[in-house]
């Protein structure tokens, strides 16, 4: 039996089918050994099943002659129309899916920075409320019932001091939060959910940008984002809510977001 350290990146390597069969009862003995790298492994696998789930069905689809040729360099690079950076969005995704995450995510990145900041905090914002507002058992990572842990985790990682603001006014209970990429950074995603099974998200991350303010759809009849730009963080409210109805919240939220940034 193949015996040697293992690391998180094996982890990657046994979902994406990449590891070595002579090393798969090491590799499995090491995770038994190891709780905290199989429970992280066991949400490796939640994530992975979320996401074919969330795009089966577009797995099969041919990719667009003309995103194929901009890929491969056949044709000048153009800022893309929204509907167009929202297929991006989810092409990046389905490709992570098929074949890791790889260089291509760096790939597909660089296609969009003609696109406005905002754009792009806004597009990160509803993919992720797209894959996991739908998510029952796999939502987030840390519940709500450790509220005092997710905050100090979230906050430690985004590098941001982050109070979940309290939606209860306003018919919503925070679910949990998870920790997301964004670009070159880290970006929290809090989950919170009203009576009736509606839930919104809220992204939060760094962001360099000028200040700013706007909402934003990415595809018709999609979920709709409300984003701030402001004192070096980017905030996101998303959600598919009546567009006053979901200003509303989202102000609360913001708010309060900027209250715990400031204290």
């Amino acid at each position: 039996m193949i015996r040697r350290d293992f690391s998180e990146r094996d982890i990657h390597m046994a979902l994406d089918g990449e590891l070595p069969a002579d090393e798969r009862t090491a590799y499995d003995a090491w995770l038994d050994a190891n709780p905290e790298m199989k429970a992280r492994s066991t949400r490796f696998t939640a994530d992975r099943v979320a996401l074919q789930a969330a795009f089966a069905g577009v797995l099969d689809e041919t990719v667009p002659v003309r995103l194929r040729k901009v890929v491969l360099g056949e044709t000048p690079v153009k800022a893309a129309a929204p509907s167009s950076r929202w297929w991006l969005s989810a092409a990046a995704a389905v490709l992570l899916v098929a074949g890791g995450l790889g260089g291509y995510l760096a790939g597909i990145d660089g296609l969009g920075q003609e696109d406005p900041a905002e754009d792009r905090l806004a597009e990160q914002a509803i993919a992720a409320h797209v894959i996991y507002a739908a998510e029952q058992r796999h939502a987030v990572e840390v519940p709500a019932s450790d509220k005092d842990h997710l905050q100090t985790w979230l906050s430690n990682r985004v590098g941001l001091k982050l109070v979940a603001p309290d939606l209860t006014a306003d018919g919503f209970q925070l679910v949990g939060g998870r920790l997301l990429p964004a670009g070159e950074s880290k970006a929290a995603m809090l989950l919170y959910e009203d009576g009736k099974g509606q839930r919104i998200s809220l992204f939060v991350t760094t962001e360099s940008a000028e200040n700013t303010k706007g909402t934003y759809m990415a595809a018709q009849d999609g979920p709709e984002a409300v984003y701030w730009l402001d004192k070096g963080y980017g905030c996101a409210v998303v959600g598919s809510l009546p567009r006053e109805r979901l200003a509303e919240v989202a102000k609360n939220a913001y708010s309060q977001l900027v209250s715990g940034l400031a204290s």
